[in-house]
């Protein structure tokens, strides 16, 4: 069907009813029954971009005739402080997407979603991967549809022309002295080895997983190695560096997919928009995966990961129609629907995973697969009603850290005074 998109900022127009000018304005009416059907309205990011959404919405109005789903398009960077905005207004949407489960234990500890425990229970606690991570003392106030982890993008092109033939249980200092090897500049083209995107999770939920350290302690001492390793790659200029990153806005797919870097962490998220630029013939890429490198060879793949799910908002217009989309979403038929694209499900069984690999263009070399299988998957951010305020403080450190604006050592102490004071009290 062709589908339309409501205008998030309509939405937040409606929200912001106090603002000066606003008085004429109109948001979206409330979703009123059309042709008979229920109109389900469904927070989304980037719809075009996030080829997921699609998938799962024309699924299940493929197999609920009755419904017609109309994504609410916010722009991804956007996301969060829209959401915030639609929910302190009183906005009827009906589906909210979780993008991060910091902002979920912020909506759902304000009162702001719908218990759907049952929902849960239908699907299955047993093969929801990430599901402990929206647990509020016995409640779920979401369900995961979806289950991302990092791992490591290469560029199999480049890395045989180096004489690599794959980075195979690496090291932080193997990663690092490959990533130096692998950088190249010839005809005013420059080649970086690696590519770290801006996210502080590219080193700091990074060292947390694999040190077993906690985001929200105020002690923050594990992050040192890590940082360490981020600037050296930046010094080297293995990696473009963190200003110019920022400054230009650049997006570490055209850094992957035009050939500018050879490898990448990312998300498993990745997957999906990589399959689809090839299949739209705007890369050529031959492209390989591989666990994340490790603080120690000692043969255990530590990383982390972050669910995605979808949440009833608690003054849906249809609550009960919401529960019905979550509950296909969160299962199998909605876990095939996306696996058939390259995206990661958080139901995990024998159908669901055959279904993905299956996917056409999906490397289905041994290293590949192996990435799929880490022994560790830790939260990117701890689910708490300190994580906002924390992760916050924790961005504007590392941020003066990586433009060289605070040693490391000077930004890990400022994290810890900041985080005690500001969020932790003492």
């Amino acid at each position: 069907m062709k589908r339309t998109t409501l205008a998030a900022i309509a939405l937040a127009v409606t929200a912001g009813l106090g603002l000066t000018g606003c008085a004429g304005a109109a948001g979206p009416a409330e979703p009123q029954s059309q042709d008979g059907k229920t109109r389900l309205t469904v927070s989304v990011w980037n719809y075009e971009g996030t080829p997921e959404f699609k998938a799962l919405f024309d699924g299940y109005e493929a197999a609920n005739p009755d419904v017609d789903i109309e994504p609410v398009d916010i722009l991804a960077d956007d996301y969060p402080q829209k959401v915030t905005t639609m929910l302190a207004g009183g906005d009827t949407t009906d589906v909210l997407t979780m993008k991060n489960v910091i902002d979920y234990a912020r909506y759902a500890n304000n009162g702001q979603l719908q218990e759907i425990n049952g929902v849960v229970d239908t699907v299955g606690k047993e093969d929801l991967a990430g599901l402990d991570a929206f647990d509020i003392d016995g409640k779920y106030y979401a369900a995961p549809y979806r289950q991302d982890f990092w791992l490591l993008y290469y560029n199999k092109e480049l890395l045989k022309a180096a004489g690599v033939e794959e980075p195979k249980d690496l090291t932080w200092d193997e990663y690092t002295a490959l990533a130096q090897k692998l950088t190249t500049e010839a005809g005013g083209k420059k080649v970086y080895g690696t590519y770290h995107h801006i996210w502080r999770s590219v080193v700091q939920a990074i060292a947390a997983a694999q040190n077993g350290g906690d985001q929200i302690s105020g002690e923050y001492s594990f992050f040192e190695d890590q940082y360490n390793t981020a600037l050296e790659l930046q010094k080297s200029g293995a990696t473009l560096d963190f200003g110019t990153a920022k400054s230009q806005k650049t997006s570490y797919r055209t850094m992957f997919e035009t050939g500018q870097a050879a490898m990448m962490p990312m998300g498993t998220w990745y997957i999906a928009g990589v399959l689809q630029a090839k299949k739209d013939g705007k890369t050529n890429v031959d492209w390989g995966l591989a666990p994340l490198p490790q603080k120690d060879s000692n043969g255990k793949v530590s990383t982390f990961g972050s669910p995605t799910a979808f949440a009833v908002n608690k003054n849906a217009a249809h609550s009960e129609e919401a529960r019905k989309f979550i509950e296909w979403a969160a299962g199998e038929e909605g876990a095939k629907a996306i696996s058939k694209i390259g995206v990661v499900p958080a139901l995990q069984n024998d159908a669901v995973t055959d279904t993905y690999f299956q996917l056409e263009g999906l490397p289905t070399d041994e290293l590949s697969k192996k990435a799929f299988s880490p022994d560790e998957t830790a939260l990117e951010m701890p689910v708490s009603d300190k994580s906002a305020a924390t992760d916050k403080i924790l961005n504007q450190e590392h941020d003066l850290i990586m433009v060289g604006e605070r040693s490391v050592a000077d930004g890990i102490t400022e994290m810890g005074k900041r985080v005690k004071s500001e969020v932790l009290g003492q």
